[in-house]
């Protein structure tokens, strides 16, 4: 466990977010491209890199253009290029981090028995894996897709680099799952998204989306989506009979820092990186003035009740004290008022 500071005067993180295409249809072939860019950043003296939403080895774009009676082919395919954890491909990535001597922050498709769960590991600068947790739920056309998350995940972790926090794409709508992050003290938060898809309008609500969560945690955002280029949407096009309409745009790419403001250009189109320096010093200087978790917060009226209990599918009864607490609630997040 990395020992937290109470000053973050002087502390300055160089982060990447990463908008990068899969190979699609290749968990191995996606994942060599992630190992090269991992070592590619590290050149440029990046410490911390955020990938995009279920990069490995893609996201399910067919199951958003696909009726569920067809999606069988894609759903099968999908499931045998998914990545088990641990497995070689997750080891190659923690090698790859610690050898770029860089925090790594990636989505991708888990494979648990039957089931694939929209995944996102953190790797430390030694290539431990610090956090594994998946998306606590799959948004629409995704639900046909992924199994649902727990909220065992659902905090932040020390890193080499700073207090980090990390959730996906819809996730970013559930209020008391980012406050669970921001209570938390999270210092960089890594937002994940699908990318080349659901047009304009979502690359517009990605943008409100990182920058409102960097106003309330005082904390910088480091986003990334995905691309597609022309070759892989004319495949995706032929696999499924979709217009391409539906799989383009909603690219956001950027780094939002704990004002609200993007830090530099956003990336809309193609491939690379955006790359800032994060000086924590603004973080103080936001919390100051707003501190959620803190001078700004009223927790004798207004608390958080999360229930990170692992969801496991069986409980054993072995005459001795229970090692899991049950919870009685359906629900993973409550507030009182």
């Amino acid at each position: 466990m990395k020992q937290r500071k109470n000053n973050n005067a002087g502390v300055i993180v160089r982060a990447a977010a990463v908008q990068i295409s899969p190979v699609l249809y290749s968990r191995q072939g996606t994942v060599e491209k992630v190992v090269n860019k991992i070592r590619e950043l590290g050149t440029k003296g990046v410490q911390f890199a955020t990938f995009p939403e279920t990069v490995i080895p893609y996201y399910p774009y067919f199951s958003f253009v696909q009726p569920p009676f067809m999606l069988g082919k894609e759903h099968q395919r999908l499931l045998e290029q998914s990545v088990t954890v641990p497995s070689a491909e997750t080891h190659a990535i923690a090698e790859a981090a610690k050898e770029a001597n860089m925090v790594v922050s990636i989505g991708i498709n888990e494979r648990d028995g039957g089931t694939i769960y929209n995944s996102q590991l953190l790797f430390d600068t030694d290539g431990t894996l610090i956090q594994h947790r998946r998306k606590l739920t799959p948004t629409y056309h995704e639900r046909m897709i992924w199994g649902q998350g727990d909220a065992s995940g659902l905090r932040a972790v020390d890193s080499s680099v700073g207090r980090i926090g990390q959730l996906a794409c819809w996730e970013h709508y559930m209020p008391l799952a980012r406050y669970a992050l921001i209570a938390d003290g999270e210092q960089i938060h890594s937002a994940m998204y699908p990318g080349s898809v659901f047009g304009e309008l979502f690359s517009q609500q990605t943008e409100i989306n990182i920058r409102q969560h960097a106003l309330e945690s005082a904390c910088f955002v480091v986003c990334a989506t995905a691309w597609l280029d022309a070759d892989q949407q004319a495949q995706i096009m032929k696999d499924t009979g979709s217009p391409i309409g539906p799989i383009s745009g909603g690219c956001f790419t950027a780094i939002a820092g704990p004002d609200g403001q993007i830090i530099g250009e956003p990336l809309k189109n193609g491939e690379g990186e955006v790359i800032a320096a994060l000086d924590f010093a603004l973080i103080d200087a936001r919390k100051r003035l707003m501190d959620a978790r803190g001078h700004y917060s009223r927790p004798e009226l207004l608390s958080l009740m999360i229930d990170k209990t692992p969801a496991l599918h069986v409980h054993e009864n072995n005459g001795k004290s229970p090692s899991i607490v049950e919870n009685n609630s359906e629900e993973l997040l409550s507030i009182t008022v």
